[in-house]
């Protein structure tokens, strides 16, 4: 197992339920209990994502409260103002792995989670933010902004997933979705051919970096973005709404909920749906067009137009400029 999986943290004392006899993160009960919750879980599948996540919220908590007082830990989870209620529920979840495996009984909390359309950035915002990127990052974010791969995708993209003649990457698929081929700009593509001729990368690396390095360098590249153009919208964006924004395009385009979904790699319908929130486009974002015979419109349809509405006998179509 790796060891950010279910490393053993610093020494770091605790005041739980008990301060006459506090646990540690990092040593004592606390630190093997983890490790062991974390063990059994590696035996069960999980992945390393899960794994880290958990880990990293166990020993949180255990920085704060005794994790053997399951009504300490449920109160200090529900006390957290500045937590949201889907993260109060992952810190449950977490904790409950700890419980099962550990031997000990609670009754799990359930949070009420609001639902929460996503955020959508122009491409305008998002392009402010890829000019000030420097080396391989414009690329990542490129990538990440042309095919709403999630960044731990691209992080296990290995060389033999890419192809260069086509433009096309084969996603090897997170959270349990599915496998599925995105496309390329030509622009992007000429990045990533010149990234790939730099390096002498084999069929088996991964040539791009880790996700974390890359969510680090999106986020202080916008908050410089916003603090030079004095606009603190930017900080908003956060890289997973690069995704957002190519799944919201991509429907736009298509008008095609399905291959929005093939796009995305969803499994259910349903998590499309979610991303599915139009941008309101000004009307001078369009260039129109009237076809009046057959021929007409298999050009215009050729062409990329779409269909709007018909007015007197004329078929109206639209395309983005």
């Amino acid at each position: 197992m790796e060891k950010v999986s279910i490393r053993r943290s610093s020494r770091a004392q605790v005041v739980g339920s008990n301060p006459a006899d506090p646990t540690t993160s990092g040593t004592g009960a606390a630190a093997s209990k983890i490790f062991k919750t974390l063990w059994e879980l590696k035996r069960g599948g999980q992945s390393e994502d899960t794994l880290k996540a958990k880990g990293d919220r166990l020993r949180y908590l255990a920085r704060h409260v005794n994790l053997d007082d399951t009504d300490a830990v449920k109160g200090y989870i529900a006390n957290q103002s500045k937590w949201s209620n889907a993260y109060k529920q992952g810190v449950a979840y977490a904790y409950n792995s700890y419980v099962e495996s550990n031997g000990l009984k609670w009754n799990l909390p359930h949070f009420r989670i609001e639902d929460r359309l996503p955020r959508i950035p122009t491409e305008e915002k998002i392009n402010q933010v890829i000019v000030r990127a420097r080396g391989k990052y414009v690329l990542v974010f490129s990538i990440l902004r042309d095919t709403g791969m999630r960044p731990i995708e691209l992080e296990r993209t290995r060389t033999r997933d890419i192809d260069l003649e086509r433009g096309i990457i084969t996603v090897r698929t997170a959270k349990g979705g599915a496998a599925r081929n995105v496309q390329i700009r030509k622009q992007t593509l000429a990045l990533l051919k010149e990234y790939l001729g730099k390096h002498n990368f084999a069929m088996n690396d991964r040539p791009f970096p880790k996700r974390r390095k890359m969510t680090g360098r999106w986020v202080r590249l916008r908050n410089t973005v916003a603090a030079k153009l004095m606009d603190p919208t930017f900080r908003t964006i956060r890289l997973y709404d690069l995704r957002h924004f190519a799944a919201t395009m991509t429907y736009h385009k298509t008008r095609d909920i399905l291959y929005t979904q093939r796009l995305l790699g969803h499994r259910n319908l349903k998590s499309t749906l979610r991303y599915v929130q139009l941008i309101a486009f000004k009307d001078d974002d369009y260039t129109s067009a009237v076809a009046r015979t057959v021929e007409e419109i298999r050009q215009l349809i050729e062409a990329g137009f779409e269909y709007v509405a018909e007015v007197d006998g004329a078929k109206v179509f639209r395309k983005r400029k």
